[in-house]
């Protein structure tokens, strides 16, 4: 039990109405679900430049009060790993450029939200490694698909395609963001999505351990295989568009420059960590497994390429319980007029 009367911020009782009303506003913020449809419907809508101050800071704070104030606290490990997947399956059938990488939003702090969960100091160090790469890789992703809006004004995928002809920098870029959020050898996602899943072995966590390799495979099939696909490689639709503005670019590498150089410089990564770190990322096992579930899943997409053609629809998530709830209380109004009113 931490002392009380004083104002510093550490690790609350796991128990309680108070603690527990405290956990729900993080975990509000922290976007888990069912308390998660403000994100990705608040995020597309921002500005192109607004979206990534709301990708870097709403969100982490949360991840870095739970880090500060409920560290091993295990149902967070459950809402994670659900959390990771929930994220990935929606981001599939999302349709909407921006809207997609707010989904992956949802999936990547779930690891955060395992990491701390499971409470130790590799699990800790992992999910505030995790938010600290998360803000630079998917800050480019974002750059990058708020460029193709500010170029072209089109935001939905099936309106897009061929784009690398004209936007070959923002591909280029934008891949490297990509590769980086699914854990691709000598980037940022490399060094710090794994402290989490190495993190779930140590601790006997099979299931999540195997929930987060599934979540892992999945937002390499739809944000780093299936989204440039329909945007940059599909089907030419002609439109006229070019590069962005200068200043976007360097944005975007600069974005770039550090996923990269966290990736080849681990180490120096690790020393802003709060617990000292004796993790390796590059074991002969860690680089064998990674290529294989990359391999696999490049493997799957070719596969079924004709599957992943996006489709102008609209995915209805938490929306649908409001949707259901408005359409039966119209109906009971609507009752209760028809009894209520005098007959002619």
């Amino acid at each position: 039990m931490p002392p009380v009367g004083g104002i510093a911020f550490n690790a609350l009782p796991h128990t309680g109405l108070g603690a527990t009303l405290i956990l729900i506003g993080f975990l509000l913020n922290a976007a888990v679900p069912p308390l998660h449809a403000w994100l990705a419907d608040a995020y597309p809508e921002a500005t192109v430049t607004g979206i990534i101050f709301l990708s870097a800071f709403t969100t982490k704070t949360a991840v870095y009060a739970l880090v500060r104030g409920f560290p091993g606290m295990e149902i967070l490990i459950v809402l994670g790993a659900v959390m990771a997947v929930y994220g990935v399956v929606y981001a599939m059938l999302e349709n909407d450029i921006r809207r997609l990488l707010a989904y992956h939003m949802l999936s990547q702090i779930g690891y955060m939200v395992v990491g701390v969960g499971i409470g130790s100091e590799l699990a800790r160090n992992g999910a505030v490694a995790l938010a600290v790469a998360n803000i630079v890789y998917k800050g480019l992703l974002l750059m990058g698909m708020s460029s193709v809006l500010f170029m072209t004004g089109k935001r939905k995928a099936s309106e897009l395609g061929g784009l690398y002809r004209t936007m070959p920098w923002t591909f280029r870029l934008f891949m490297i963001g990509g590769l980086s959020i699914s854990g691709f050898p000598l980037l940022a996602g490399f060094v710090s999505k794994s402290m989490v899943v190495s993190a779930a072995a140590e601790a006997h966590q099979g299931w999540v351990f195997l929930l987060l390799t599934l979540a892992s495979a999945g937002t390499f099939l739809s944000t780093t295989l299936k989204l440039p696909y329909a945007v940059f490689l599909g089907e030419d639709k002609k439109i006229a568009a070019t590069d962005p503005p200068k200043n976007m670019l360097v944005a975007m590498g600069l974005a770039a420059l550090l996923c990269v150089l966290m990736g080849i410089l681990p180490g120096l990564f690790y020393r802003l960590l709060p617990f000292p770190a004796e993790y390796h990322p590059y074991t002969l096992a860690h680089l064998v497994e990674s290529l294989q579930i990359l391999c696999a899943t490049a493997l799957g997409f070719i596969f079924f390429l004709h599957k992943f053609h996006s489709e102008n629809t609209i995915s209805l998530d938490i929306d649908w319980f409001y949707r259901k709830g408005a359409a039966a209380f119209l109906w009971l109004a609507k009752l209760n007029k028809s009894f209520s009113s005098p007959e002619r």
